[in-house]
């Protein structure tokens, strides 16, 4: 790609994502529930926020060219970024929004699957002055430079896309085996069938759960949890936790009186996490429930209720994120911050200077905060700001030119962010240095395709998986393209490639999970033939090979391709798929995670 005349890295944030994939015929559903088929009505409408991989609706693909038994037919055409840089006037971006790359919606009932573990999730936003919600479709983007302010400003391809939204249902009935997870209907996997033809080197199943009944509309399965000794899943109005070497119940059940919508990314250092539910069934309940809750336990600790924000600042939907001790909830317009080891509330991030209110937050090492300014003016624009996660005071203040909007947040530590242009419909990938000035811009024509979910009226700024980053380096899936596909890695000093990885096989596709002690981990999906891989790469070098530490087997490698959508993690050697999504369909049992090791 050819960099703009005379134009040095600037102020961009951002990266891309694509527009959803066609949709395709629906196979009927086979025995013991594994295709996980979006609802009629589209996927529910979950808040898991903020970071959790896999929050609600991956467009996940099935690995297959045709429908199996257990999975669905795989969707062409992920997650496209085409074109070179092309300067033009900017245009300003206002409420409601077109959806971009970083939210694509997912298939429409009778959609298939794609080659990708993780495609795009519905975004959901609200306007300065509109209480309703509106799911709004996926895009193709060409990837710009963004100016500090207005300086050269590029043009991109159309999308289309939309999606429909959500509908809560009544609840359901609960599950008939609240012990194991196993809900109604149909009959139960024995998972000898899948380890009859285990070969030699292949991990086996070590164990299978079928999900809790769900409403006929479908629910959120978000996030998944992994300790020493646990593997905790939420579905539901329930959270499961399990022992992870054979899958006996680690403690019973915990049922909230309504659904789980938003859960903290990941756990603290005691393995705690807090999650968020609404507190009754009722379609206007606001998910403004908090509880904290000891994963190798089951107990429960301290709860809270989320207090209700002014006018349009909606509790609907909620994202948390962890940042040190500190717990932030955030709501469509403003944030709470809490002590994540007691509850006790330390601040509330609300609007601030010329109409700056907070639109999503992102946790980790360090707390950001993305506010949308001045919406209804001429002079609309976003700001980014690092918070103190313990007083909320901003460390520093970032403003986004006109036009941009910060869809998410890569990393935050470095802090690594990707912006799109509504009508320009062009993205960025920016790094940032410790003071919020620019550290670099990717400076790249592929077409990568992360998975990320879009907020619903908050924005899920750290909702992306199939991406990862480490101090220098930022890891990104290329778009499929004849069945496989790329890792690129990216050197977040330049901007620019430092080496890429083809796919393992021929007829997957290969996703980051994480970076770690100078190595990525990465995830290769199954073929019809071959179980999926989880894979180890040195981050250092020009010409890194995978070297495969974990091959499913071959005989579950079709249920292992089944997965809609999907959370997944590699612990101590084991490997752990789940879904985030229910379909509610009462005639078969659905899936809800398995487990794999030596």
């Amino acid at each position: 790609m050819v960099q703009p005349p005379d134009q040095p890295p600037q102020g961009g944030y951002g990266a891309p994502q694509g527009p959803p994939p066609p949709s395709q015929p629906q196979p009927p559903q086979q025995p013991y529930g594994y295709p996980q088929t979006p609802p009629p009505q589209g996927p529910p409408a979950p808040g898991p926020g903020y970071g959790y991989p896999q929050q609600q609706q991956p467009a996940q693909p099935g690995p297959y060219t045709q429908p199996g038994p257990y999975g669905q037919p795989p969707q062409s055409g992920p997650y496209a970024q085409p074109g070179p840089y092309n300067p033009a006037p900017q245009a300003g971006y206002g409420y409601p929004q077109a959806q971009y790359p970083g939210s694509p919606t997912p298939p429409p009932a009778g959609g298939g699957g794609s080659k990708s573990p993780f495609k795009g999730k519905p975004a959901m936003i609200i306007g300065a002055a509109v209480a309703a919600l509106l799911v709004i479709g996926g895009t193709v983007f060409a990837v710009t430079r963004l100016g500090d302010d207005d300086e050269k400003k590029p043009v991109a391809k159309e999308s289309t896309g939309p999606s429909e939204d959500d509908k809560p249902s009544d609840a359901p009935s609960g599950p008939v085996n609240e012990g194991d997870g196993s809900g109604d209907g149909g009959e139960d996997l024995d998972i000898s069938d899948l380890n009859a033809d285990v070969k030699a080197g292949e991990a086996k199943v070590l164990w299978y759960k079928s999900a809790p009944d769900a409403p006929g509309s479908g629910a959120s399965a978000p996030g998944l949890w992994v300790t020493d000794k646990v593997a905790v899943k939420p579905a539901y109005k329930q959270l499961f936790g399990y022992n992870v070497s054979d899958g006996d119940p680690a403690w019973d059940p915990i049922e909230f009186p309504g659904k789980i919508c938003a859960v903290t990314p990941k756990a603290t250092a005691d393995d705690r996490v807090v999650v968020a539910y609404q507190k009754n069934t009722s379609k206007n309940a606001e998910c403004d429930q908090l509880q904290q809750i000891d994963l190798n336990t089951g107990d429960k600790g301290w709860s809270a209720e989320v207090e209700e924000g002014e006018l349009f600042d909606s509790a609907i939907s909620v994202g948390l994120s962890v940042t040190g001790d500190t717990l932030m909830v955030g709501r469509s317009q403003s944030g709470t911050a809490y002590d994540v080891n007691t509850g006790k509330k330390l601040f509330d991030k609300k609007s601030y200077g010329q109409s700056c209110y907070p639109a999503g937050f992102a946790g980790g090492t360090r707390l950001i905060a993305v506010s949308s300014c001045a919406v209804t003016t001429d002079k609309e624009h976003d700001e980014v700001q690092e918070l103190d996660p313990r007083t909320g005071k901003a460390k520093w203040t970032r403003k986004i030119p006109k036009g941009w909007k910060v869809e998410h947040a890569y990393s935050v530590d470095p802090i690594v962010l990707y912006l799109t242009n509504e009508e320009e419909n062009t993205w960025n990938i920016s790094t940032l240095k410790a003071d919020g000035s620019t550290r670099s811009q990717v400076d790249s024509d592929d077409s990568f395709a992360p998975d990320c979910d879009g907020g619903i009226l908050t924005r899920d700024l750290a909702g992306c998986t199939a991406v990862a980053a480490d101090a220098n380096t930022l890891y990104l899936p290329t778009e499929e393209k004849d069945g496989t596909n790329e890792v690129v890695a990216l050197n977040l000093a330049t901007g620019k490639e430092k080496w890429r990885l083809k796919s393992p096989s021929a007829d997957a596709e290969i996703v980051p999970l994480r970076a770690e002690g100078g190595k990525l981990l990465a995830y290769v999906e199954p073929t019809r033939d071959a179980g999926g891989q989880v894979v180890s790469v040195p981050a250092a070098g020009s010409g890194p090979k995978a070297t495969r530490l974990l091959q499913m087997p071959a005989s579950a490698a079709e249920i292992e391709g089944s997965f809609y959508s999907k959370a997944v993690d590699y612990v101590d050697g084991r490997f752990y798929i789940s879904t985030t999504l229910l379909t509610g369909v009462d005639d078969a049992k659905e899936k809800l995670m398995l487990a794999y090791g030596k």
